[in-house]
C-alpha cells in the first residue's frame, strides 16, 4: 500500500492510497468516496482491497478538506470534487497509468459520471447508491437549508459530525445534472443499489439507468445499507465491479503503463533487485568498485541491450532475405580520453575530456554465408539501440518526492 500527495483542483494537498494487487496488475481503477466521508472509511478500505485481491490497482483519496487532504471543506463543491477527481487522474496518467475504470460511492458515484469525459482512459464506470442530481445531497441538512439561503452558511450535523456548508455550495449543486452526464456517458457503465436504501432512494438508480446508453447494466445489492457497513457487502459490490468490468477495460500488464525497469534495493553498499516486466535481474558492483560482485553492472547491462539487439536486428533482416545467421555479438564499455578515439569525434566528453565508447565485435560461424556478412554487419549498426546511444536520449524523472512514507 503506497501513499502520495497530489495538488487538488483548490489548491490543497489531496491524500491518496493505492492498494496493489500481489501479481501483475490488470487495470488501474479510481474510487471517489462518499460525501463527507474520506477514503478510510470501511466501505473504502473493504472495495479497494477487495478490488486489489482481484488483480485491479485501486486508488483511493480524500478529497478537499477531508479526511487526511488537506484545504477547507467549506470551500469546497460538487465541481471542486469533480476537478479534484480529474487532478488525481492525471497524477495518476504521469506515473502508474491513468485509470480505466471509475467507481463511486453515493455522491461518488455522481462525481465519477461527471469527470469521466475529462479522463479519456476510461472505459468503465461504476456506481453505488448513486443519487441521480447532486441536489439530492441535501436532504442530509434540509432541516438548515433556509438558515444556509439567508445567512450565507451554516454549521450542519452529517453522521454526527460538523460541517459548514455555504450557499455557494448549493447553487453549485443546482447547475448539475448527473443524469446528463449518464445520458452522455461513452463509457459502460454499472448501476449498483440497494432497494431498500434509505438514505438515497432506488428511483434514483432507475433514472441514471434509463437516461444512459448500452453498454449498461444494474445490479441490486438487495437488503445492503447505504454506507456498506457490512464486509460481506463490500466485498460483493467489488467482485462483481472486477468481473463486470473486465469486459470492457483492457486488461493485462501489457495494456497498463509499461514499467519496464523497476530497481529496489536488495541490501549491501550497492546490491539492487532489478524487475524487467517479470523478469527479475540482481545488479551490482565489481569487488574493486565496492560492491560484491553479486550482478552485473549497470554499464554491463547497456552493452548486453547493444549485443542483443544488435543480433536480434541481424536476425530479423536475415529472416525477410532468407538467410542464415550463425553468428556472436560481444560488446565491450569503457571511458576513453575522446582525443584517443577517431570514431568519437562527434561525441560530447565530460568535464575530464573523457567519452564512453563501446566497442562491439561481431564473429560469424561457418553457417553464416561470407558473402552476407558484410551487409548483416550494416544492418547491425542500424539496431535500435545502437541509434539511441548515438543520438543520446531525454531522461524523463517523475517522483513522488513530497509523499508520505508508503505504509
Amino acid at each position: 500500500m503506497e501513499e502520495l500527495k497530489v495538488d487538488g483542483a483548490l489548491g490543497a494537498k489531496l491524500s491518496v492510497r493505492i492498494d496493489r494487487p500481489e501479481g501483475e496488475p490488470v487495470a488501474v481503477a479510481l474510487f471517489a468516496h462518499c460525501f463527507t466521508c474520506n477514503k478510510d472509511i470501511f466501505a473504502s478500505r473493504a472495495i479497494s482491497s477487495q478490488l486489489a485481491a482481484e488483480g485491479i490497482v485501486c486508488v483511493r483519496f480524500d478529497f478537499t478538506g477531508l479526511g487526511s487532504s488537506e484545504g477547507e471543506f467549506a470551500s469546497t463543491d460538487f465541481s471542486s470534487n469533480v476537478d479534484d477527481l480529474v487532478r488525481v487522474a492525471d497524477a495518476l496518467r504521469e506515473t502508474i497509468g491513468a485509470p480505466q475504470l471509475l467507481v463511486g460511492h453515493s455522491l461518488g458515484g455522481a462525481a465519477v459520471l461527471v469527470a469521466a469525459p475529462r479522463i479519456p482512459e476510461v472505459k468503465a464506470v461504476a456506481t453505488i447508491g448513486a443519487p441521480a442530481d447532486a441536489e439530492h445531497v441535501t436532504k442530509n441538512f434540509e432541516m438548515d437549508l433556509s438558515r444556509i439561503q439567508s445567512e450565507g452558511e451554516a454549521a450542519v450535523k452529517i453522521e454526527g459530525r460538523p460541517f459548514t456548508i455555504r450557499k455557494s455550495f448549493l447553487d453549485d449543486l443546482e447547475s448539475q445534472s448527473v443524469t446528463r452526464a449518464a445520458e452522455e456517458l461513452k463509457a459502460a457503465l454499472l448501476v449498483m443499489h440497494a432497494p431498500r436504501d434509505e438514505r438515497v432512494g432506488i428511483e434514483n438508480a432507475t433514472r441514471i439507468f434509463l437516461a444512459a446508453h448500452h453498454p449498461k447494466s444494474f445490479v441490486s445489492l438487495d437488503d445492503a445499507d447505504h454506507l456498506l457497513k457490512r464486509h460481506e457487502d463490500g466485498a460483493y459490490v467489488a467482485g462483481v465491479i472486477a468481473a463486470w468490468a473486465a469486459r470492457y477495460i483492457e486488461t493485462g500488464p501489457a495494456k497498463m503503463r509499461r514499467e519496464s525497469a523497476v530497481a529496489r534495493t536488495a541490501g549491501g553498499p550497492f546490491r539492487t533487485d532489478v524487475r524487467v516486466n517479470e523478469h527479475p535481474l540482481r545488479v551490482d558492483e565489481p569487488i574493486e568498485a565496492g560492491g560484491e560482485n553479486t550482478g552485473p553492472t549497470p554499464y554491463d547491462l547497456l552493452s548486453s541491450a547493444l549485443a542483443a539487439c544488435s543480433l536480434m536486428t541481424m536476425r530479423l533482416y536475415a529472416e525477410r532475405k532468407g538467410w542464415t545467421v550463425d553468428a556472436t555479438v560481444s560488446v565491450d564499455h569503457g571511458k576513453v580520453h575522446k582525443d584517443d578515439c577517431a570514431a568519437c569525434a562527434d561525441v560530447e566528453a565530460g568535464a575530464d575530456g573523457r567519452v564512453d565508447r563501446f566497442d562491439r565485435h561481431i564473429v560469424f560461424g561457418p553457417g553464416t554465408d561470407p558473402e552476407h556478412r558484410t551487409r548483416l554487419v550494416e544492418i547491425a549498426n542500424r539496431c535500435p539501440v545502437h541509434r539511441t546511444l548515438e543520438r543520446g536520449a531525454g531522461v524523463v524523472t517523475t517522483s513522488n518526492a513530497s509523499a508520505a512514507v508508503a505504509v
